[in-house]
């Protein structure tokens, strides 16, 4: 057998004793790696600022992970986003069958924070709304039941509370509804650096002193303007051109607010303060849209589909002029739209969605003029993040909307 015999590989020779040319071209290809790794060091250091800069932002969000979603949209990844997050939601579907946590549906108590139910005094305000149809079989004790939250204005409740479940399917999942006196209260349109952008603005947060010795309610607005398909308008500036046929939210300088299809149920007239507007509307006429499909992601949003069970949030007007708010874990767009028909909604919109953008918070502070903070403020529900001290930090860079008493 004739064996083939390898020669010893020869050891590399050390750089110190090879001749010149050898050491010389060396040391140009080690140069040469060093050189690109600090280029690209160089090239992406602003990448690592950024990145870095909004894992420790929580205008961002309340978790890293949701922060670093949110930097990622801002920085051409939103696809990538909504697919991931599409993924998730997708396999992680709310259980079927069950019961409400305890506590979830509260009895009716009769109180404000504390305070006795009041008597009517003589002052204008709107009739408190009825309780709402239990949409799951058999309704748990006190589910669509109204009751009162917030401090007083002029002596009355301007803000009720309802809890349902959504649909007769999850029947483990429960969602918050308010319904907002709009007699009682006056809205503002807060505006943040993220959502919209530009300023400097007037009504931004954190809540002032003064604003916060008047403020009931605080809740979430839209979608970031790229996804909104829609405009902003607000301070006598027009951020984002406003959409013919959008869904919109309208302030008037009295303060009184409404929802509606721009150019039909509301035009730009010297009286209108602010309009935010988000995707079309979900319910019009007392009943949810024509075509109102969970599977459709180009009316009414695609950062997630809508079919999509998630954290979501939306505001209607009602016959008489309320605004009702719905939100809840577990959600698509239809059940969604239906609650607030529920709700008395004969106009609706979808507002933000995801766990750490939908808030909802009511504050009542121990004197009727008492200043509104973290520590009396009380949100719709308890698993909502972030907190009911969120619009009075500085940091708070989404829009929102105030509720406050009215004052003479």
């Amino acid at each position: 057998m004739v064996q083939t015999v390898v020669p010893p590989r020869r050891p590399a020779q050390p750089l110190a004793d090879a001749p010149f040319g050898v050491r010389r071209r060396r040391w140009v290809r080690r140069h040469r790696v060093v050189s690109v790794l600090l280029l690209v060091v160089v090239l992406l250091t602003p990448v690592w600022w950024s990145l870095g800069s909004s894992l420790t932002n929580p205008g961002l969000g309340t978790t890293v992970s949701a922060r670093f979603a949110e930097w990622l949209r801002g920085h051409g990844g939103g696809s990538l986003v909504n697919w991931a997050e599409n993924t998730w939601y997708s396999h992680h579907p709310p259980p079927v069958g069950g019961k409400p946590a305890k506590g979830a549906i509260p009895r009716p108590t009769g109180t404000v924070r504390g305070h006795s139910e009041p008597s009517a005094p003589n002052v204008a305000h709107l009739v408190a709304p009825t309780a709402i149809t239990p949409i799951a079989s058999p309704a748990v004790a006190g589910e669509g039941q109204w009751h009162p939250m917030g401090r007083l204005v002029d002596g009355l409740p301007a803000i009720y509370e309802a809890f349902v479940r959504p649909d007769a399917v999850h029947t483990s999942v429960v969602t918050g509804v308010a319904w907002m006196d709009t007699k009682l209260l006056s809205a503002t349109l807060y505006s943040g650096s993220i959502i919209p952008g530009g300023g400097p603005w007037r009504d931004t947060a954190p809540v002032s002193t003064p604003a916060a010795r008047t403020l009931v309610a605080a809740f979430n607005a839209g979608f970031l303007m790229s996804n909104a398909g829609g405009g902003y308008y607000t301070q006598g500036q027009t951020v984002r051109a406003l959409r013919a046929g959008a869904a919109s939210f309208v302030i008037y300088t009295d303060g009184t607010a409404t929802v509606g299809q721009w150019g039909r149920d509301a035009t730009m007239t010297p009286d209108v303060s602010s309009v935010r507007q988000n995707l079309d509307l979900v319910v019009d006429g007392g009943r949810p849209v024509p075509g109102l499909d969970a599977n459709d992601t180009t009316r009414w949003g695609f950062t997630l589909g809508n079919r999509v069970y998630v954290w979501r949030s939306g505001v209607g007007v009602t016959a008489d002029g309320a605004l009702v708010y719905v939100a809840g874990p577990n959600l698509n767009i239809t059940d969604l739209a239906d609650v607030l028909v529920r709700a008395g909604a004969v106009r609706a919109m979808e507002l933000d969605i995801n766990t750490d953008w939908v808030n909802f918070s009511t504050y009542a502070p121990s004197s009727p003029t008492g200043v509104a903070s973290a520590a009396d403020g009380t949100e719709l529900l308890s698993a909502m993040s972030g907190g009911a001290g969120r619009y009075f930090e500085s940091w708070w860079s989404r829009d929102f909307i105030t509720m406050s008493a009215r004052t003479p």
